[in-house]
């Protein structure tokens, strides 16, 4: 990840610096800068604009300095719109080691936006190939960098760029490297150190402990299904909240085969479970005093010949059954038993992550997450990842559509009515979670980018951390 620093001297020899534009293309307003007006006449000629996204590069050399960079931010300065500049410029620049970074930041929250989108943009996947260069560091001007809440701003920021690195890096992995049990040793190795409780269940043990939905989704794989816990529990904790998180590690459909232009991505749909491996890691490092356990429920959805079959019944965890219809609704089937497991430890709240419906993206497209459940962690969440910069929307839960999952063998299938899918697959999860205020978040739509835009890369988002987090210092 990038190396983040703050200083209170700006020196302009051999630098390359980063300045914002905003409104009509105006240079943001930083006690840090250079000449404001040879830097605009500098903007003006180089084509510069304050449009979200536009970067340019240019000579410094009228200003003092090699390179200055001009990055927009957009109409005005919020923190949103200062972490999509700073990170939209490091993603696009190469050839620069070094950056200074010369825009607004002289209060925690513009430091932390700032930072942050210098590791989410400067991100590059790089386990099978050489990506392009990124920004190797970058220097935040301020006006005192011994200021208390500043650093402390700063380390936030670090921490969560190195827990959303993990998280993409998890998801870019091709799923031949990256299966239920590597991805336990994955989770035990990146929380070595930290106050963090790891259990790992085996197949063996999921099966003595009634864990039919993850044994029942993995069992037509040669490698076989896991459930793992984290546990971070500091002296004196305010409260307990349990994340649990969808992880296929790569999902064929099952017998219930997808097309093959649908599984190209499909190593992604473990980005639930990894968004909670870096939230739980976040929380530990950032001292958070409040109990989280995460939920990894981890299996492989393929079609072999010990693969679970359309009409099969499922005992899932807790004595519900459940006939299953389609074997590529399987999210839910993970996740329920991982639920049930949460909700018996009687936790203040159960929220849970999946990219679980393509309903959900064809709904609100790539960018967008969906929230469903109870009203007020549902609510919590959405001011969570509205400070965080991740975009939720909130949807209804109408009673008509959980009441379309009947079966009549079992007591509930997998699948209702194909209207209104994403709702219909949250009331299925709603069935598991006893009376423990709960929330639902499906990212089926945000979680894998096929489109670089602002700090995000091509690839796994890391969708999820940053509001997980957010909601978890509110409880504080």
């Amino acid at each position: 990840m990038i190396q983040l620093s703050l200083s209170s001297k700006l020196s302009l020899e051999k630098s390359a610096i980063l300045v914002g534009l905003v409104g009509e293309d105006e240079i943001v307003d930083s006690p840090s800068l250079p000449t404001a007006a040879g830097l605009a006449q500098l903007a003006a000629h180089a084509g510069a604009s304050a449009k979200a996204d536009s970067v340019v590069r240019t000579s410094g050399a009228s200003v003092g300095c090699d390179i200055v960079v001009f990055t927009g931010i957009g109409a005005e300065v919020t923190p949103e719109a200062l972490r999509r500049a700073a990170g939209s410029a490091v993603r696009q620049l190469s050839g620069i080691d070094e950056l200074t970074v010369l825009l607004p930041a002289n209060d925690p929250e513009s430091l932390s936006a700032i930072a942050e989108g210098l590791a989410y943009g400067s991100y590059r996947f790089a386990r099978y190939t050489t990506p392009k260069p990124a920004v190797s560091s970058a220097t935040i001007v301020v006006a005192d960098a011994k200021d208390k809440a500043l650093k402390a701003a700063l380390a936030r920021a670090i921490v969560l760029g190195e827990s959303v690195s993990l998280t993409r890096d998890l998801i870019n992995t091709a799923p031949g490297d990256l299966y239920p049990a590597e991805f336990a040793s994955i989770a035990k190795r990146e929380t070595k150190g930290l106050k963090i409780d790891v259990d790992e269940y085996d197949e063996r043990r999921l099966a003595a402990e009634g864990f039919g939905g993850i044994l029942g989704v993995g069992q037509g794989s040669t490698r076989p299904p896991r459930l793992v816990t984290l546990t971070y529990k500091p002296r004196g904790a305010v409260g307990h909240v349990a994340l649990v998180g969808k992880g296929i590690t790569f999902d064929s459909g099952g017998l219930s085969l997808k097309p093959p232009k649908s599984m190209e991505t499909m190593k992604s749909d473990m980005s639930g479970a990894a968004a909670v491996l870096g939230a739980v890691i976040a929380a530990a490092k950032l001292g958070l005093p409040v109990q989280v356990t995460g939920y990894l429920a981890l299996a492989e959805n393929m079609p072999g010949g010990a693969a679970i079959r359309p009409s099969d019944v499922l005992v899932m965890h807790g004595g519900k059954t459940v006939e299953v219809l389609n074997t590529d609704a399987e999210g839910r089937l993970v996740l329920a038993d991982a639920i049930d497991a949460a909700a018996q430890t009687k936790p203040d709240a159960i929220i849970d992550i999946a990219t679980l419906t393509g309903a959900q993206a064809m709904a609100f497209g790539d960018r967008v997450g969906a929230v469903l459940g109870d009203e007020d962690v549902s609510s919590d969440l959405l001011g969570a990842a509205d400070a965080a910069g991740e975009h939720l929307w909130p949807m209804p839960m109408p009673e008509y559509l959980g009441a379309t999952l009947k079966s009549q063998v079992a007591d509930m299938a997998n699948m209702g009515v194909r209207e209104g899918g994403m709702i219909v697959a949250a009331h299925f999860l709603k069935r598991f979670t006893g009376d423990v205020p709960w929330a639902h978040l499906d990212i089926a739509g945000p979680a894998f980018a096929e489109k670089e835009w602002g700090y995000v890369t091509l690839g796994g988002v890391g969708f999820g951390v940053r509001t997980f987090v957010n909601y978890l210092e509110e409880l504080n």
